[in-house]
């Protein structure tokens, strides 16, 4: 099921304002069985992208568990070797990549003799590297001929870089690991706004579907019993085509903050579909 254009709030700390292709981006998660889906050839030839890193890579949420995953203290300071991307990495979502650059295949015949894990963190060509990235645990691995790999990953612990240890042959930086704050207002009822927002996106896939030409089916039980923080986690996971808003969503240390700010995306995004509804009730053939 997909989403249409998502329209940043205009708070945010990014001026780049995405207009993105429904086809983009998923809201219900595509692969929320990695065991059994990465026998389907479609698993890694959909969506995938060649980037400068030597990847091909899509994104996809999963997110089964009911609490959000225990995380290392957040005072803990480990080394992680690095896996720039351009996209974003939740906790709790599914991410299948394609090795094949040789430095990531040295990578990955490293990690899997240690923990399989490293760090996802966020690069274009016009903000360069973030210093925020999610941990993402292989799963599920593949090796071929070649010496290429599959990979399914899941999305753990965020992390907050504090310095590049060594850049070749590929970085691997000094880490510091985050973790969500109790809100700076106490006020915040943050089980009423992961429902404001799911409520919100339940409008959003109805309108969606109805401008598409689809059946509009009530979107039922989005959250499937996640509490606030990872289900904010999920709702950010759904923002595929604006990586710079996802960063930002990502990089906030407060639940509530991320839901509020979530939540003024999907109305905003609400708003324009509401128009784009009426503009074709006037104008069916436009």
């Amino acid at each position: 099921m997909a989403l249409p254009q998502i329209l940043p709030s205009p708070s945010s700390s990014f001026t780049h304002k995405p207009h993105l292709n429904p086809s983009n981006f998923f809201l219900i998660p595509q692969f929320n069985n990695p065991q059994c889906q990465f026998s389907s050839k479609s698993l890694l030839q959909r969506r995938h992208r060649r980037n400068s890193n030597g990847v091909r890579c899509s994104a996809s949420s999963s997110f089964p568990e009911k609490h959000h995953t225990g995380s290392p203290k957040s005072d803990d300071v480990v080394e992680l070797p690095l896996f720039p991307l351009p996209l974003v990495l939740f906790p709790g979502a599914i991410l299948p990549l394609q090795i094949f650059e040789f430095r990531y295949r040295i990578m990955m015949h490293t990690l899997l003799q240690t923990d399989l894990r490293f760090g996802v963190i966020y690069s274009d060509s016009a903000t360069g590297t973030a210093d925020v990235g999610c941990v993402g645990e292989v799963v599920k691995h593949e090796r071929l001929v070649d010496d290429r790999f599959f990979l399914i990953c899941k999305g753990q612990e965020r992390f907050r870089v504090n310095k590049l240890v060594r850049s070749k042959p590929y970085l691997v930086a000094e880490v510091t690991w985050l973790e969500d704050r109790p809100s700076a207002n106490g006020e915040d009822d943050v089980e009423g706004l992961a429902n404001e927002v799911e409520s919100y996106m339940k409008d959003v896939i109805r309108l969606s579907n109805r401008l598409n030409g689809k059946p509009e089916k009530e979107a039922t039980d989005l959250r499937r019993n996640l509490f606030p923080t990872p289900f904010s986690f999920f709702v950010g996971s759904t923002f595929e085509g604006a990586p710079r808003e996802q960063q930002a969503l990502l990089e906030l240390e407060d639940t509530a903050m991320r839901l509020k700010r979530e939540k003024e995306t999907l109305r905003n995004t609400l708003n324009y579909l509401s128009a784009a509804s009426a503009v074709k009730d006037v104008f069916p053939s436009s």
